[in-house]
């Protein structure tokens, strides 16, 4: 059996091992691939993995010896799910691989909107403590999370696991979730309109679908508090982006923690690379050794799984 890995960069830069895929079959790995090399490389696999390289329909029915594509991811929708039904193609994904890295990059955004370390530590490297008159300076308000509403949209795993977080802050929880799901008891669960009003932080956590799509627009923004963050470690689409960035302008919010964007990598003219106190990271919340290496293992397993006639974690 041939494995053809199409961007295996991404999930190991150097720091994992490839050898026990490599104990599957043969294997090619492929740092990077563009659309136009798809084809050529993955024309006598069987098994194809990818993370963010595209599979359309014109690739899959191109490929006559494909019989399992994995997914180096949760999301999958970069593979065209119906075409590959269509072959009799399996389509696996990876789920749950970094609910707590992401839940954890949530508040490492919303702790340095409250707290600003990274400017401080910054400006005491550049000797603005030393030079200051007094035994102590801050340049922006810091705030306390304590006793603060956190808003969370979507509450699976990785929603559940940022309610869990917020209350070891003293947080109060409400959420809005699309499916009937019973609460904790530290959680109440609100119609999303109220969300925006009540919410100090409204962090996002649900799946980019029609009715999530620019979620936060123009009108939703004018609901929330003018001191309330908006925090989003989920999808880039569920955001207006040019609407968050004239809010963030004319002091509508007090600011954003963006891990994701609608556009990846953005263009240059995206609003929100300028806006104010806008912190965006380059989509690392899933990416810890940690979680890379779960992600590794269970695609592994995954694969293995379809060898012996037991395919898991189907997505079509």
């Amino acid at each position: 059996m041939k494995i053809v890995v199409l961007d295996g960069f991404t999930l190991n830069p150097g720091d994992l091992s490839w050898d026990q895929l490599r104990e599957l079959g043969e294997c090619e790995i492929h740092e990077r691939t563009s659309p136009h090399e798809v084809v050529g490389r993955a024309a006598e696999a069987e098994v194809v993995l990818t993370n963010k390289t595209v599979l359309s329909r014109e690739q899959i029915q191109a490929l006559n010896k494909l019989k399992y594509v994995g997914v180096l991811a949760t999301g999958y929708n970069i593979v065209d799910i119906q075409a590959a039904r269509e072959r009799g193609v399996l389509v696996c994904n990876v789920p749950a691989y970094g609910t707590r890295s992401v839940a954890q990059m949530t508040f490492a955004l919303l702790l340095e909107l409250t707290q600003h370390v990274g400017h401080h530590a910054r400006t005491t490297q550049e000797g603005r403590w030393t030079r200051s008159p007094d035994f102590c300076y801050w340049d922006f308000p810091l705030v306390e999370l304590d006793g603060l509403t956190m808003g969370v949209v979507g509450f699976g795993r990785i929603g559940q696991t940022v309610a869990q977080l917020a209350g070891a802050f003293g947080m109060n929880v409400i959420a809005h979730n699309s499916r009937s799901l019973g609460a904790p008891p530290n959680v109440k669960f609100l119609p999303l309109d109220r969300l925006f009003e009540l919410s100090d932080v409204m962090s996002l956590h649900c799946p980019l679908t029609e009715q999530t799509k620019n979620l936060i627009n123009a009108e939703t923004l004018c609901r929330m508090k003018r001191s309330a963050f908006l925090l989003n470690t989920s999808r880039g689409p569920l955001i207006d982006e040019a609407a968050l960035a004239e809010a963030l302008n004319r002091g509508q919010i007090a600011g954003a923690g963006l891990d994701v964007l609608a556009v990846e990598p953005p263009l240059p003219k995206n609003p929100l690379l300028s806006a104010k106190n806008c912190l965006i990271t380059p989509h690392i919340a899933w990416a810890t050794r940690a979680a890379r290496a779960r992600l590794m293992q269970t695609t592994i397993s995954n694969i293995a799984a379809f060898l012996r006639g037991d395919p898991q974690n189907v997505v079509n």
